[in-house]
């Protein structure tokens, strides 16, 4: 890797299907990355949907490391939802699978395409625990440590899978 390369951190999450076989799948997807290194993955964590219908979610956190610039990442991960069978026929849809880029180092990010911090990171449970789980000291950049966003989110309710 080279020296310029910045620390990334991906949600994914899936509902449809065979959901813990698409995100294994989508772990080593995100191995493939060029100029990526997947560095740690959480364990999986089992949710309800929120403003949605359908099955419960299988959800989980990929920490990378990458020298491509966010759009560029972004355009990969979407790359990989694609060839899994994502369509977005509607705001919150159940899925096959769903790639969100949450943090790109420190970047603040909002752009049409893409915001960094991930805008509704700090209110999702199924994000914040995997999270916690690598890294449980990180602040998100323009809202708070995690430990007091996860207070935040305790109604939620989020299952640690095990295996």
């Amino acid at each position: 890797m080279p020296d310029d390369t910045v620390r990334a951190w991906v949600g994914l999450g899936a509902n449809l299907g065979d959901a813990r076989a698409a995100l294994a799948a989508a772990f080593e997807a995100l191995g493939r990355i060029d100029a990526t290194r997947l560095l740690r993955r959480s364990s999986l964590y089992r949710s309800a949907p929120i403003d949605s219908s359908g099955p419960d979610y299988l959800n989980a956190v990929a920490e990378l490391e990458t020298g491509l610039a966010p759009h560029d990442l972004l355009a990969q991960l979407q790359a990989i939802e694609l060839a899994h069978g994502r369509e977005r026929p509607y705001r919150n849809a159940p899925r096959t699978l769903d790639l969100d880029l949450l943090l790109y180092g420190d970047a603040l990010i909002d752009t049409p395409t893409l915001v960094v911090p991930h805008p509704r990171l700090h209110e999702r449970a199924f994000v914040l625990h995997p999270l916690a789980e690598l890294a449980p000291g990180l602040s998100i950049p323009g809202r708070a440590p995690l430990p007091a966003l996860l207070a935040d989110v305790a109604g939620q309710r989020i299952e640690r899978l095990a295996g």
